[in-house]
């Protein structure tokens, strides 16, 4: 069982490599485009089709690049297709997907508070949303609406802040941000697979066989290559929220995640505006440095523990000790064995849990003493541990767990602690 545990394990984290690598493929050639594309010099004295041309300079060469808005009058001998990268990714993805949540549904998928389900009905739900969000934006860009990109935008987040409400409704936190990032995800790879590539093909086609090619295919590419633009950099947010509580363990993660996307927009909207040569947006930067703050607020503005008054009361006041009941170790200790010890010891006893996660034991006194933010940032300040509260931690538990905290020594909570024992 220990060898298939290591190949399992190996098998995520190979799963993990190889989507971080061609996602950064896919994002490196979409970015470059799209600045390619803003940059397109515009001239008098350009071939017939062109639409305008760039001069650029790397690895200590010069490229001279042009770009017909239809088509070139003679198709080429030899086409270069980006398309390879964002299959890649998303496929990876997914892989991963089906590794860490659906095969591990009870610890990170389901969340019986939320929705008690069966491991088929969840699986039935994460899988089938991706597939369902996909048909509804597709319908929305071939309505009429796609002749309205701003409008068009705009349906666009209010449907991805209804995604992030629904999934919260449904799973764990964290399950509810990776699961809005993979349908984010899907739409964006859909539109290269489904609309962006085959409306390529239709105008190679054309080209083959002496047809002038329409222009609208290129107006509709266009669009979702738009839309891809400005998704990108809330996906790799999402992707990366599962390993911050404070993102997805919020009670408020779900209009952090809304919040996301606008962040998206701004920043996206500084580079595609100096890649235009348009001017430098640098309001943009101010925009998104108040949004992060307001993030930042959201993520510790109410505990999601449950609706104890005291037990806000304190922790807004910064757990001043004298508002709380001194706590002995030996009370921390039980709660810690009792809740956390199945997954964090040196021989973890939970199922499919072959070691501890992130290297973090809870045995001893000095374990827990090292350990003591993390504690408190994931079971007190956020309800991230245990994961779907597997081995039920009470209010109570963490109530006591939290007036630990508030009477260690300074010294002893981060960043403090850290800083201490670096000296």
């Amino acid at each position: 069982m220990l060898e298939i545990a290591i190949i399992w394990d190996w098998l995520s984290f190979a799963l993990r490599w190889l989507h971080v690598i061609t996602a950064i493929a896919w994002i490196g050639s979409s970015f470059y485009f799209i600045a390619l594309d803003l940059g397109l010099q515009k001239k008098r004295e350009l071939p017939k089709g062109v639409s305008g041309e760039e001069w650029q300079v790397h690895g200590g060469g010069f490229y001279h690049i042009q770009k017909y808005q239809v088509a070139p009058p003679d198709l080429p001998t030899q086409l270069t297709w980006f398309k390879w990268e964002s299959y890649s990714t998303w496929l990876s993805g997914f892989a991963l997907m089906a590794i860490m949540y659906w095969s591990g549904a009870e610890l990170y998928l389901i969340d019986r508070n939320k929705m008690d389900l069966e491991l088929w009905q969840a699986i039935l739900i994460s899988g089938g949303s991706l597939a369902i969000g996909w048909v509804f934006y597709d319908l929305l860009c071939k309505s009429k609406l796609g002749q309205r990109p701003t409008t068009l935008m705009f349906l666009l987040f209010i449907l991805l802040v209804l995604m992030s409400w629904g999934y919260d409704q449904i799973f764990t936190g964290r399950a509810a941000l990776l699961h809005v990032g993979a349908f984010t995800a899907t739409i964006m790879t859909a539109n290269v697979f489904l609309i962006i590539i085959p409306n390529q093909k239709i105008v190679v086609a054309d080209l083959k066989q002496g047809k002038t090619p329409d222009p609208e295919f290129g107006r509709i590419g266009k669009l979702r290559s738009t839309h891809n633009n400005y998704l990108t950099l809330p996906v790799i947010f999402l992707m990366l929220s599962n390993h911050y509580p404070l993102a997805f363990a919020s009670e408020y993660n779900w209009i952090i995640c809304s919040l996301i996307f606008l962040m998206g927009v701004t920043i996206r909207h500084y580079f595609n505006t100096i890649h235009a040569r348009k001017g430098h947006p640098n309001w943009t930067w101010a925009l998104t440095a108040i949004i992060f703050i307001a993030i930042m607020w959201l993520s510790a503005l109410k505990p999601p523990i449950g609706d104890d008054t005291e037990f806000s009361r304190s922790l807004n006041d910064e757990m001043s000790a004298k508002e709380v009941q001194v706590v002995g170790f030996d009370q921390v200790h039980e709660i810690i064995q009792i809740r956390c010890v199945a997954c964090h010891s040196q021989e973890p006893t939970w199922d499919r849990i072959n070691w501890a996660p992130n290297a973090v034991t809870l045995e001893g006194e000095k374990q827990i003493l090292a350990n003591a933010d993390r504690i408190f940032l994931h079971s007190v300040m956020t309800t991230s541990m245990p994961p779907s509260n597997a081995t039920f931690m009470t209010i109570n538990e963490r109530q006591i767990l939290m007036q630990w905290y508030a009477q260690l020594p300074q010294a002893q909570k981060w960043p403090f602690r850290q800083h201490h024992s670096t000296q």
